[in-house]
């Protein structure tokens, strides 16, 4: 059974960075798309951003492009969400997703692992 353990949250003052790790627990890992999502407390699930399995198509949401980057280590079986210029509206839960499908990659019904989250912050 797939298992993705997330890591990097925390508080941090409006304009700082964080950098979010996502560590999958099977061999399989290059076998999956990957993607981040966050919820926002009374908010809906949104796509964040994704990356293909070879890591060579990569995906933003709008209101992220520019100041986040994923990336993946196939051999370290790890994703990475680095996170500049954040502001307030990015405080969520953001959770890391693992998929067999390897597009669509915006819709969350692509994923069929999901971690259990790890809460970002950031202040005004």
């Amino acid at each position: 059974q797939v298992q993705l353990v997330e890591s990097g949250g925390g508080l941090v003052q409006a304009g700082g960075s964080l950098r979010l790790l996502c560590a999958f627990s099977e061999r399989t890992f290059s076998n999956y798309a990957m993607g981040w999502f966050r919820q926002a407390p009374g908010k809906e699930r949104e796509f964040v951003t994704a990356i293909s399995r070879s890591g060579n198509d990569i995906y933003y949401a709008d209101s992220v492009k520019g100041r986040f980057t994923i990336s993946r280590d196939n051999a370290k079986k790890k994703v990475s969400l680095q996170m500049n210029s954040l502001k307030p509206e990015d405080t969520a839960v953001y959770y890391c997703a693992a998929g067999g499908l390897n597009y669509d990659l915006e819709y969350s019904r692509s994923y069929d692992y999901w971690g259990q989250g790890t809460q970002v912050t950031v202040s005004s």
